[in-house]
């Protein structure tokens, strides 16, 4: 079945020419250009994806950004002509999963949500792995414990994941930075501790008695539930 991606462009004949490409790439796409339209559309059809520009009428889109996140993890990937607000939609308040700068053209952004659909792929075990009672299921990127599951982001959840793997490992936050953003885009070190931070909030959740991420002064960070 086809990805579903939801384009929300109040510039009409870029929205229409995003969503030719996405078809002939083998999506189905929607658009959108009003933001007060966005939150009811996504809430009724669950896409697979949403381009979303941050400059919208009717609701800006980091407003938009933020609301989605009270209820979905879809991946979102911000469009925006301001390169000061990039860290800002990576995850210092949004936790944004990508961003694109405009002006784009339609083929880079067809390659970004292909990209950002192929981190979300399980695992090809497909199953939950497990360790110390802590379950990571890739297949809903979600995380179980003693005290019950939480769901995370795209980006929460790559960087749990990496963490989670090499339990003892210290990471840095380049190091981490290269896992989660392949194509190696320059983001701030800020950009990683506001993700740990989003990450420690929603873990305490489902382990309130076990910190499961370290944090190594002047090094980086690891996981260890101990």
């Amino acid at each position: 079945m086809s990805a579903r991606i939801l384009v929300v462009e109040d510039e009409e004949k870029l929205a229409r020419l995003l969503a030719d490409y996405l078809v002939a790439a083998g999506y189905v796409a929607d658009c959108l250009g009003d933001g007060r339209e966005v939150v009811p559309w996504v809430k009724a059809h669950v896409p697979d994806l949403i381009v979303l520009d941050l400059m919208l009428p009717g609701r800006d889109g980091l407003d938009l950004c933020r609301e989605i996140r009270g209820f979905s993890s879809v991946p979102i990937i911000m469009a925006t002509a301001r390169a000061e607000e990039i860290d800002r939609l990576l995850g210092l308040e949004l936790g944004a999963d990508d961003y694109i700068c405009k002006p784009y053209s339609p083929r880079e952004v067809v390659a970004r949500v292909k990209a950002v659909l192929r981190r979300l792929q399980p695992a090809p075990e497909g199953g939950p792995a497990a360790r110390d009672g802590v379950v990571l299921d890739e297949a809903g990127f979600r995380v179980r414990a003693a005290a019950g599951e939480v769901e995370l982001t795209a980006v929460e959840f790559h960087l749990f994941a990496t963490l989670y793997r090499e339990p003892g490992r210290i990471f840095s936050r380049g190091q981490l930075m290269d896992r989660i953003y392949a194509d190696q885009r320059i983001v701030s070190d800020r950009t990683i501790d506001s993700h740990i931070k989003k990450l420690r909030k929603k873990l305490a959740e489902i382990s309130p008695e076990v910190e499961l991420i370290h944090s190594v002064y002047g090094a980086g960070y690891r996981y260890e539930p101990a």
